[in-house]
């Protein structure tokens, strides 16, 4: 499979934005914020993270075919993750009463018609349809670059397109089979090549607080008929299932459904059954505060301990509103810094970083994704198992910035 292009002696950038055209004032916005993107030197590719298209705005052709000319102009690969708003919304009454399905059919069409990324210089993708019994899931994506992998699903929010009336939920039923195949599928082949760190993408917010144990009796628990099911339980528990499997980090990146100070929350928020912490799997939910003009910067070396940084940047714009700190980052979840201190902007980047030292980050140094905050495990190393006795809860962790 082909990799995109990086630094490959240097740490791997990408960048994920989401939720950011959602009229058509967005274009122009989302444009530069594209190009500015793309001015970022050794920026491997984009990961849009769902929703093409605003709440309100019809699930029209002509809206869906102008959101994919505008993101396949980008000058940076870009892979797109499907969200609510994409097809999972689109029979609603304002959004025009279409079909969800059928929607999803012509996004699969439009968005994901052959094996590459979007972008004007693309790169190899593998997509689930290449395996017979999961041919309709184009959208369900792998792809790797410099050690790590990387899994895109189609998982939308608000509770991943789960229909409480009655009657099969086939279209529910059948992605669900089919992500859980193609997420413990591409564990196991992360595993078997020796990759060192698995990313998942997904739009919906899993709701990590809820896990719904399995229960030989559930029939007879009368107080749970009116709570609704969740429908992201298999997701869930695949997580679990892909943790023990492949050992090593695995980072989940998904929508938030509620603000987050800062526009990230970093947390390891998974249990399995038996209430113990999933201590090799951490979360970032993305809510960014001005989606249009900014992108979540997430960086990776093999030689850095914890292994990831991530940070919130801005688009410099003259014809936008100056923000109270021009070009600077908004912190993450480290402790708040005076000036002197403070994380600054790295347009100058070379194109290799020596590895930090320990504890992480001098001064301008981005921050990591993960310091250890009273006894939260790091990332890295990682256990001999992926889930650790007792049910401790890591504090979350998010920026603080704004």
């Amino acid at each position: 499979m082909q990799q995109p292009v990086s630094a490959q002696d240097g740490p791997l950038k990408f960048a994920v934005i989401g939720n950011a055209l959602t009229k058509p004032a967005d274009a122009a916005p989302v444009r530069q914020l594209l190009d500015a993107i793309a001015r970022e030197r050794d920026m491997a590719f984009i990961v849009y993270d769902g929703n093409i298209k605003g709440p309100l705005e019809p699930c029209r052709d002509r809206i869906y075919d102008a959101r994919h000319d505008l993101l396949d102009a980008s000058r940076t690969p870009l892979v797109l993750i499907p969200g609510q708003h994409d097809w999972a919304d689109c029979g609603q009454a304002q959004a025009g009463g279409y079909d969800p399905v059928e929607r999803l059919d012509f996004v699969r069409q439009l968005f994901f018609g052959d094996s590459n990324s979007l972008g004007s210089a693309p790169f190899a993708l593998a997509r689930e349809s290449e395996v017979a019994r999961f041919r309709p899931f184009r959208e369900n994506v792998r792809w790797r670059a410099q050690g790590v992998a990387f899994v895109g699903l189609n998982a939308p929010g608000p509770n991943n397109h789960y229909l409480t009336a009655g009657g099969r939920n086939g279209e529910f039923e059948d992605r669900t089979v089919a992500n859980g195949f193609w997420l413990e599928h591409a564990a196991e082949s992360a595993r078997r090549s020796g990759e060192r760190a698995l990313v998942i993408f997904l739009e919906g917010d899993p709701d990590f607080a809820r896990y719904e144990r399995r229960d030989r009796f559930a029939w007879l628990r009368f107080t749970r008929a009116n709570q609704p099911r969740d429908g992201f339980v298999e997701f869930k528990r695949s997580l679990v299932k892909v943790a023990e499997l492949f050992r090593g980090p695995v980072i989940v990146i998904h929508g938030a459904e509620t603000p987050v100070a800062g526009g990230f929350l970093i947390d390891q928020p998974l249990h399995d059954e038996k209430g113990s912490l999933v201590v090799n799997l951490t979360r970032i939910a993305v809510a960014l505060k001005k989606p249009q003009v900014q992108w979540l910067e997430v960086q990776t070396d093999a030689d850095w301990r914890p292994p990831f940084r991530v940070r919130v940047r801005d688009v410099v714009s003259h014809s936008a509103a100056t923000p109270e700190r021009p070009g600077k980052p908004h912190e993450t979840h480290e402790p708040p810094q005076d000036d002197a201190t403070a994380s600054q902007p790295r347009d100058d980047l070379p194109a290799s970083l020596p590895p930090p030292a320990l504890p992480p980050a001098a001064p301008g140094a981005l921050p990591p994704i993960l310091t250890p905050p009273q006894g939260m495990p790091p990332i890295l190393p990682t256990p001999a198992s992926g889930v650790q006795n007792g049910t401790y809860k890591a504090s979350p962790a998010s920026g603080t910035g704004e």
